[in-house]
């Protein structure tokens, strides 16, 4: 539907001019009314009988709340009184709820009492929208009343939100299952819950002073919604929007800095122990191709390459120049990376805005915009980008190469990636430290990686998101072709934001990461392990091609865990058919159990394992499987590694390409068999049922929230 614009924006800007932070409650009626939300039969009256006039045109029973600007939470002042059915109950309420104002706030500008037409009883649920320092405008939706911020129960999209976005917030909320109908009570209209969502979003966006928004509550029956309470609060000054580069300035940018033809150090030296040593000997022991450039004033060569007083007196041209000089020298140095034309700036050295130190962060920034450097940190260890053997970092190098992209915002966290890829032997494209983020950030990194063919799975590590709206906005796009796991740090430190709205409230916690995550179609990791082994994994798992799992067991025990782990995840068992079922039962002893999971029992030889692995890859029902072995005499942990992988080596080669994770118990030698399934294909873990189920479950959300599935 359209929406009048005009008649919105003439309200804000005559409220804003009187300096008022909110808007009194006819004005936040006309604003509904402008955007197709619906609210009762109303009227301000200024004195008691103009109330009861006003209640006799609207129609009994009535609701009388206060009108003040000071004052925004009604219930508390006592100025609310509901089901009055009469002139005089009017007339005494409307001296009642007064009083009780002036009581509350002796100094109370108090504009009148609103008189409304009190609706029948309907299910409450609250609709909102709050402006987050990262995300920007968000519209929220759950249960309403009283009882909203103790319940909690409520979702967030980014605004504004589509039709499809406001329906799956309504059945994404704990409480769903209560709109739906229960015991007896008839559903809400989804259709009109959803077109009232759809509208808040946008107006929300259209008009960027409104801060925050609540509707509650919302009466939603079968037949209609309707907005019984409405609070409108204005900002006091509109941000100023984030300078950012189109789409194709940023990739032109970030192929010329990860892929560099050549690099420049600042601050080379040929003196062990310093990091601009450390960084020219990883670029030269790393195997990087191309030219390198040292630069110190004080040098001629260094490790066998001549030295530069300046990046200017280099006469080729340079792509990106790697920092390793104090803070203090950064910003004159980086003037001369601008006029040299140099695309990049990693920026190793401390000392900026995360001590404090904010002015020389943006005396830095500065310079770069001017000449459209694009700067990586600073207080980072630098990055690899291994398909070009670059090691631009005073880490040591890392020449392991393969899909996976990850990016930290610590270096600590950066220490823990490197030190995770050595150990697993896990292929990478990329690792990145992003520091102080100062002007690359997550979204920078998810724009190249999207385009760059050695990189098929980007997982990051997020301590905030300075441009939350920015990063979700392309992680929908990338995450159509490639899975993006998110590491929110912080989870528990969201709750302090103060919030003069129930929405703004509710919008202090980390709900709000977790939905917007999850709308982009994010993979969201909990620990930083989960972050590592989803790297790891999700490259080497075919995409499934449907929903339909199987767990093929040799203990009953693991069968239930790795159940368990299943619903854990939202991952569905295959219902078993009877002819699948048959077919199993001939290769398992009496005792042991078809069904799902199939248990073939722990004395069975290596046939059994084969025989149950072929059945299940080779029947076109079944979409994934999932393999608990445990370890015994009659098949040793090798000898099932061994056959499990010739069986599916087997199935690819007619093929067949489908999900499979395994879980191995026993004594040590599970953990070698572990890695010789993982080298083939098969994502395998010892000692634990959880983590390859997790690993699955990870393929599976992104397989859903691409449309692959």
């Amino acid at each position: 539907m359209s929406h009048d614009q005009a008649v919105v924006k003439a309200i804000l800007d005559g409220a804003r001019a009187a300096g008022r932070a909110s808007l009194n409650s006819t004005e936040s009626k006309e604003v509904c009314d402008a955007y197709g939300i619906p609210v009762p039969k109303e009227g301000l009256a200024t004195s008691s009988g103009e109330a009861a006039e006003l209640a006799g045109s609207i129609g009994y029973p009535v609701v009388l709340k206060i009108v003040s600007k000071d004052i925004l939470h009604k219930t508390d002042a006592g100025g609310v009184l509901t089901g009055l059915t009469t002139a005089d109950e009017v007339v005494q309420g409307y001296e009642a709820i007064c009083q009780s104002a002036r009581e509350y706030k002796s100094d109370a500008d108090i504009t009148g009492v609103q008189v409304q037409q009190m609706l029948p009883a309907a299910q409450e649920v609250i609709v909102g929208a709050v402006t987050d320092p990262s995300f920007g405008k968000l519209v929220a939706f759950g249960l309403g009343g009283v009882l909203v911020e103790v319940l909690k129960d409520v979702t967030f999209r980014l605004a504004p939100a589509s039709r499809e976005d406001a329906l799956s917030m309504i059945d994404g909320i704990q409480a769903a299952e209560v709109l739906r109908g229960v015991r007896g009570s008839d559903p809400v209209n989804r259709e009109a819950l959803a077109a009232l969502i759809e509208n808040v979003s946008t107006l929300i966006a259209d008009f960027p002073e409104i801060h925050e928004l609540d509707l509650n509550p919302v009466f939603a029956t079968k037949d209609s919604v309707t907005a019984v309470d409405v609070r409108i609060l204005l900002t006091k000054e509109l941000p100023e929007p984030r300078p950012r580069p189109s789409q194709q300035e940023i990739l032109a940018s970030m192929v010329r800095i990860m892929k560099p033809k050549s690099v420049a150090v600042i601050g080379a030296s040929g003196e062990e122990g310093k990091i601009g040593n450390s960084v020219m000997k990883n670029l030269i022991n790393g195997g990087y191709k191309g030219e390198i450039y040292p630069v110190n004033p004080k040098a001629d060569e260094i490790l066998g390459h001549k030295c530069y007083k300046s990046v200017k007196d280099v006469s080729d041209a340079i792509d990106i120049a790697v920092f390793a000089i104090p803070a203090k020298f950064v910003a004159g140095a980086l003037e001369e990376v601008g006029q040299k034309g140099i695309a990049g700036a990693v920026m190793i050295p401390s000392g900026f805005a995360e001590v404090g130190e904010i002015e020389l962060q943006r005396d830095m920034v500065a310079v770069a915009r001017k000449h459209n450097v694009r700067v990586m940190g600073p207080n980072i260890y630098g990055f690899y980008y291994t398909h070009e053997n670059l090691c631009a970092t005073f880490c040591t190098p890392y020449d392991v190469k393969g899909q996976a992209a990850l990016s930290s915002q610590s270096g600590g966290v950066g220490m823990a990636i490197i030190g995770f890829s050595r150990s697993a032997k896990m292929g990478v494209s990329a690792i990145v430290g992003l520091g102080n983020k100062s002007d690359i950030d997550e979204d920078d990194l998810l724009t190249f990686f999207e385009q760059d063919d050695n990189t098929q799975v980007i997982a990051m590590h997020v301590e905030d998101l300075k441009d939350g709206r920015a990063f979700a906005e392309v992680a929908q796009r990338v995450s159509k072709q490639k899975p993006v796991v998110v590491l929110k740090a912080g989870r528990t430190a969201q709750g302090a934001r103060a919030a003069a709205s129930h929405t703004g409230a509710l919008a202090g916690n980390d709900k709000v990461y977790d939905d917007v995550l999850r709308q982009s179609g994010v993979i969201r990791a909990r620990t930083l392990n989960d972050m590592l082994q989803f790297a790891r994994g999700l490259p080497v798992l075919p995409t499934p091609q449907g929903e339909n799992i199987i767990i093929i067991t040799g203990a009953g025990g693991s069968g239930v865990l790795l159940s368990d782990a299943c619903f854990d995840n939202g991952l569905q068992l295959m219902s078993m058919p009877k002819d699948l079922d048959a077919a199993f039962r001939k290769f398992i002893p009496p005792f042991g159990a078809a069904g799902n999971p199939v248990d073939i029992t722990g004395g069975e030889p290596p046939i059994t394992y084969r025989n149950t692995i072929k059945l299940g890859l080779e029947d076109d029902r079944v979409h994934a499987l999932i393999l608990g072995y445990w370890h015994t005499i009659v098949t040793p942990p090798m000898v099932f590694a061994k056959l499990a992988s010739e069986v599916v080596e087997e199935a690819r080669a007619k093929g067949i390409h489908k999900p499979i994770v395994a879980s191995l118990v026993g004594d040590v030698e599970v953990e070698e068999a572990s890695e010789y399934l993982y080298d083939r294909g098969i994502v395998a873990y010892p000692y634990t049922t959880q983590l390859p189920v997790d690993v699955l479950g990870a393929k599976y959300r992104w397989a859903r929230a691409a449309g692959l599935l």
